[in-house]
């Protein structure tokens, strides 16, 4: 278990005010590292620059999410819902299948 800090940006989630979680993240990217958004619909959240290091992302729902931008590596996607789902392309396919059906941590490759 990752060690969880709490803040506006995961509060905002877990209420489900995306309206403002979206205003706030053109201004800043969002800082949910080491974050719990386990069973969170992340559905209409803009993470397309966030910092998601080592978040527990378990069953969230990331179904048509961009995270394409994001820092993902640490993160565990297990049982997440990634339908339609953009990932970083610095993760490989493997690592998210392994992340979704075994809980395993996301690791990204290292540029050569």
């Amino acid at each position: 278990m990752p060690l969880v800090h709490d803040s506006v940006w995961i509060h905002l989630l877990r209420e489900g005010d995306f309206e403002t979680f979206n205003q706030r993240a053109q201004n800043a990217p969002p800082d949910l590292a080491n974050s719990d958004l386990r069973l969170v619909d992340l559905r209409f959240a803009d993470l397309s620059r966030a910092n998601l290091l080592g978040a527990y992302l378990r069953n969230a729902d990331l179904r048509g999410v961009d995270l394409r931008d994001a820092q993902m590596d640490g993160a565990s996607l297990h049982g997440a819902r990634i339908s339609g789902a953009y990932f970083p392309g610095d993760i490989a396919p493997d690592e998210i299948r392994l992340s979704v059906e075994h809980g395993t941590r996301l690791r990204a490759r290292k540029a050569a």
